[in-house]
């Protein structure tokens, strides 16, 4: 019975090895892309995985998404809202969900178009991802929430919207 057991066991992993191989092969485990945020009010983006790199950008966002793009043993490559590509100390990074509101967004009751407005989310907003189903997100800033449609903000996956 136990033999039946640890050959079930590898040939599922076997069967899975692509997926689990796709995570391991990063220095974090985690799969890229994916999406992070700023830990800290102020963080250097730099040009490449070191110190020794010179500095492209000044963040000044606590809480900035980013799209983790690449990983070296203890930096990351991001792309920031705007599109600009930097390398940043994974120390810097939270997996905390975030979302940018590249334009003014409604946050409504209840995920409608019809629905009444909970509040506005100005254009450059960050906000806290609660969830996503139907095309539409359950965001929160400054203790209020609501739902906006899911095209309307930058930082989200295919697997947030249930599309992998």
């Amino acid at each position: 019975m136990r033999a039946w057991l640890l050959l079930a066991l590898f040939l599922a992993c076997l069967v899975a090895g692509p997926a689990w191989a796709q995570i391991a092969e990063t220095p974090s485990g985690y799969p890229v892309p994916r999406f992070v945020s700023l830990k800290v009010g102020v963080a250097h983006g730099r040009a490449g995985p070191s110190r020794d790199h010179p500095i492209l950008w000044r963040y000044v966002r606590e809480g900035l998404p980013l799209r983790v793009t690449a990983e070296a043993p203890d930096w990351r490559r991001v792309e920031d809202p705007d599109g600009e590509v930097t390398w940043m100390h994974h120390s810097l990074l939270s997996g905390r969900r975030t979302v940018f509101a590249p334009a003014e967004i409604a946050l409504r009751i209840r995920p409608d178009t019809d629905a009444n407005i909970e509040a506005v989310a100005e254009a450059g907003a960050v906000l806290d991802l609660e969830r996503c189903a139907d095309g539409w997100c359950r965001l929160e800033a400054q203790g209020l929430h609501g739902w906006a449609p899911a095209d309307t903000v930058w930082g989200l996956m295919p697997s947030d919207l249930g599309l992998d």
